[in-house]
């Protein structure tokens, strides 16, 4: 039996709607409207394009987002003014410092330069210091991992007891989804470029996790028959078929895997959508705590 597709773009048009209900009912309330304010320093064609998705995606939730964009060569206390600036204004609810930053540009000061209660990327040292402890609670869960798991939670996945195994070692997903899997009670294993038999560790996994940035890297006779796959990887692979002359895929081979999981995320359409809704949420989270409300 073929798996089922986990949709990730209706889910996440579903938890946008959501945001955006949330949003015109605090405005009726007389609250003040969740801001967002987006940095980029210099000229990546790649970031332009992520923030003005999510310049977007304000607009449509009823969010304020307000741009700002530094040269490549500003200096680092050029970026951090502008990031205290941000964290004094009362109307920014959430700032979101666009990575990479240009080279010489230190990014863990500038990340910790952004007040905790603005990191709506969840980058901040102490909110993922607060991932890793047990019994500690971050104000903020980086969007990608966050929606990886809101993924797993929406499909019926159980994780308690579950081996989940997660493919990447990053600190933008790998290591925080591991956590976030590590506290729903799964057994963790993260594999990397130093792991032994990755195919072997994969084939024991219930649940995969796979953000390591290699086109089509998993096969589908490592995937566990039933296993549940979150494929996190976009890569650009070349295509003559296409007018744009690529297409994406993810770093599994989607329709090998799709024919022994249970279930799975396509690329595009799976983890994707859930990263801008989930920066919706947390932006709508952080002015509900500036309201001084800290229930979720």
């Amino acid at each position: 039996m073929r798996a089922t597709l986990i949709d990730g773009k209706a889910i996440a048009e579903s938890l946008r709607e959501e945001v955006k209900q949330k949003v015109r009912e605090r405005i009726d309330k007389g609250l003040p409207t969740p801001g967002l304010a987006t940095v980029i320093v210099g000229e990546n064609p790649a970031s332009k394009v992520y923030v003005r998705m999510k310049h977007k995606a304000c607009q449509e939730a009823g969010i304020i987002s307000v741009g700002h964009e530094l040269p490549k060569d500003a200096t680092q206390d050029e970026v951090e003014d502008l990031v205290r600036k941000l964290n004094a204004d009362p109307k920014i609810h959430g700032i979101l410092v666009q990575l990479p930053l240009p080279a010489g540009l230190d990014e863990e000061h500038v990340l910790n330069t952004i007040s905790l209660q603005k990191d709506v990327d969840g980058f901040h040292p102490i909110n993922i210091g607060r991932l890793a402890q047990k019994g500690r609670e971050p104000l903020f869960i980086p969007a990608t991992p966050a929606g990886v798991m809101y993924l797993l939670e929406h499909s019926g996945t159980p994780l308690a007891g579950a081996n989940a195994v997660v493919l990447g070692r990053s600190n933008i997903v790998g290591m925080p989804v591991s956590l976030l899997l590590v506290s729903a009670n799964a057994t963790v294993t993260i594999c990397h470029s130093r792991t032994k038999d990755i195919p072997g560790i994969i084939r024991e996994a219930d649940v995969l996790v796979a953000a390591v940035g290699i086109p089509e890297y998993v096969r589908g006779d490592w995937i566990k028959p039933g296993a549940i796959v979150i494929d996190v990887g976009v890569n650009r692979v070349e295509d003559d078929t296409r007018k744009s002359g690529y297409r994406l895929v993810g770093d599994v081979n989607f329709d090998e895997a799709a024919e022994v999981a249970g279930a799975i995320t396509p690329v595009p359409g799976g983890v994707g959508p859930m990263t801008i809704a989930m920066l919706l949420r947390n932006t709508l989270r952080a002015a509900r705590l500036a309201d001084g409300n800290h229930v979720e």
